[in-house]
């Protein structure tokens, strides 16, 4: 393999250590192989004092990352035994943590696409930037998955209940959303991120970063506020439908639909992980949780029945099961968060 074919792509400019996500036609797609390359590179630059600053970006013109390697994870589910995708998970999550703790700045460039693993390896960072073309999102409950790599914690802390909203519908939101959030930081336009790269060579980043800033463009979320805290405060999933159906204000409607879209099982987890998430202490407990939850849906029919809705076939109809929210137990979702004994991650 060819330094141009590495999929993650590793060099130096000045004081900036750079790590380039280089799988642009999967869009960045996080693999288990990635996140082995990063580790090693942020171990190699933890001790190198000719290091000041990390920044990590996407290749291609489309985005930072897609997520984690879905299809890798659809196969697994519906032809192995798990071991893979539970030790691609160990490892990522792992790498969340390191982010989240690492000694020196952390850059993330959020440009264009980044969702869930992309997030993972971006919104842990100490100085994160968004652009107007940022797209980002945990979009788990529509291919029947729960939004892991730390972004319960992450949306927990969001502002009343946006980030609860955002996790139950897997919505994406553009920049100034993300800063409302506390998912970024910085502004950046796209058309100056060469010349932040270029000061961030020679720069402290906050100096680096203050040449470059500017407002962002109007965001959706601060408008809908109130009917989101009041509708998604309730709790079950049930009850927030039915408030958003009642509350009379078109979008509501809309994400109501939403909701009744995504896989029910993935939606009522989902919740209740992002509720826990909040009373947790630490990120390393959120993702001790959040491993949990993610191998015990690595078992539901509905991981491989998304994925392939979603992503391999396209049709865009996925057949729950269960069905309906109605159909979801308090077992079914308690299973998910069960102890998995010596196999538990144990980072917190």
């Amino acid at each position: 393999m060819t330094g141009a074919e590495a999929p993650v792509l590793v060099h130096r400019q000045g004081r900036a250590a750079h790590l380039v996500l280089n799988r642009p036609r999967a869009l960045n797609a996080l693999n288990h192989d990635m996140v082995r390359r990063i580790d090693e590179a942020l171990t190699a630059w933890e001790h190198d004092d000719t290091v000041a600053t990390v920044v990590v970006s996407g290749a291609g013109e489309r985005g930072l990352c897609a997520g984690g390697d879905i299809r890798a994870v659809h196969d697994d589910a519906r032809d192995g035994d798990g071991a893979a995708s539970a030790a691609f998970w160990r490892d990522e999550y792992h790498l969340n943590a390191r982010i989240a703790r690492y000694p020196k700045p952390y850059v993330a460039l959020m440009d264009g696409i980044v969702m869930g693993g992309g997030v993972g390896v971006s919104a842990h960072g100490s100085d994160r930037i968004v652009t107007e073309r940022s797209r980002i999102a945990m979009p788990e409950t529509g291919i029947g998955f729960v939004p892991d790599v730390g972004g319960t914690r992450l949306l927990s802390r969001a502002p009343g209940e946006l980030g609860t909203c955002l996790a139950l519908t897997g919505d994406s939101i553009g920049a100034a959303d993300a800063l409302l959030c506390g998912l970024a930081d910085h502004f950046v336009p796209a058309a100056a991120l060469p010349g932040l790269v270029e000061d961030l060579a020679a720069l402290p980043v906050r100096e680096a970063v203050a040449r470059h800033e500017q407002a962002p463009p109007a965001g959706e979320l601060a408008a809908r506020r109130e009917w989101i805290d009041a509708c998604f405060a309730a709790g079950t999933v049930e009850e927030i439908v039915a408030r958003l159906l009642d509350h009379g204000e078109p979008t509501a409607k809309e994400t109501a639909e939403t909701l009744l879209g995504r896989s029910p099982t993935s939606v009522k987890v989902t919740l209740a992980a992002v509720r826990r998430a909040a009373e947790l202490g630490s990120l390393e407990q959120v993702l001790d949780q959040e491993y949990r939850v993610s191998l015990a849906a690595l078992g539901n029919p509905d991981l491989v029945e998304g994925v392939r809705a979603q992503v391999i076939d396209k049709d865009r109809r996925p057949r729950w099961s269960p069905r309906t929210l109605a159909e979801v137990t308090d077992a079914d979702v308690e299973r998910h968060f069960a102890s998995l004994g010596p196999r538990e991650l144990g980072l917190g």
